[in-house]
């Protein structure tokens, strides 16, 4: 059914945020220290674990892709907040340091695409259909 795959995504992204709550408080930070990430990686490995044994049935999968769609632009969109939120509190620096990082990013683009291409590799169009 559809609804263990929500359950099954709840309840990594819980596991997630507790573990990403109890590494933040062990490092002396206030926050949660990659908790979306663990909860994402450890659906991914319950997932994959399902699947070899057969235990995941088609409903609960398509569960599970329609929700960790919906959820991954949505925990996108929030951390973006918080993060515009804690550069204007913390002033100009926070700002510029923000706005560069992401004009070199963007600039970084056309570099890293062409990482690992062979200069003589031209994109063959006859298999086009």
């Amino acid at each position: 059914m559809v609804i263990y795959g929500v359950a099954l995504l709840s309840v990594c992204m819980l596991v997630g945020v507790l573990f990403g709550d109890l590494i933040g408080s062990l490092i002396g930070v206030s926050a949660n220290v990659g908790g979306v990430g663990i909860g994402m990686v450890l659906l991914v490995l319950v997932i994959d674990y399902l699947r070899r044994k057969k235990k995941l049935d088609i409903p609960s999968e398509e569960g599970i892709k329609f929700w960790s769609a919906i959820y991954i632009p949505v925990v996108v969109a929030m951390a973006a907040q918080q993060n515009v939120v804690s550069a204007i509190a913390g002033g100009p620096v926070a700002i510029l340091s923000g706005t560069l990082a992401v004009i070199v990013s963007f600039a970084l683009v056309p570099v890293i695409s062409k990482v690992g291409k062979d200069s003589n590799d031209t994109f063959d169009h006859t298999h086009d259909a």
